[in-house]
């Protein structure tokens, strides 16, 4: 029971973890064309675009996930990212332990 319990919480700290936080996402834009984009930087293995349960439409910002620093780096050296004639606000995420985010809210 211990080492299932164990692995759903490995399960979910691995999903809190994001490389970059993507904003001003244009409505007509999926995730599907966002893992695309973002791949040409290297390997995305996760995109996650949350949607409002109310309007149906995505909230206009996702979080990314590389396979390697290296790749976030790529990412980050490009000066400006265009889809659908809009420019994407990136921002580096940090790995913070749930821990240390405590502490800083206090």
């Amino acid at each position: 029971m211990a080492a299932a319990s164990t692995g759903r919480a490995a399960g979910r700290q691995s999903r809190r973890l994001f490389d970059i936080f993507v904003a001003e996402i244009p409505w007509t834009v999926s995730s599907k064309e966002l893992k695309e984009y973002f791949s040409q930087f290297g390997s995305v293995q996760r995109c996650q675009l949350p949607f409002d349960r109310d309007t149906g439409f995505h909230r206009r910002y996702c979080w990314i996930k590389f396979s390697t620093p290296e790749e976030v780096q790529n990412v980050l050296q490009k000066d400006s990212h265009i889809l659908e004639g809009s420019k994407l606000a990136l921002k580096h995420q940090i790995h913070r332990r749930r821990s240390q985010r405590k502490n800083q809210s206090e």
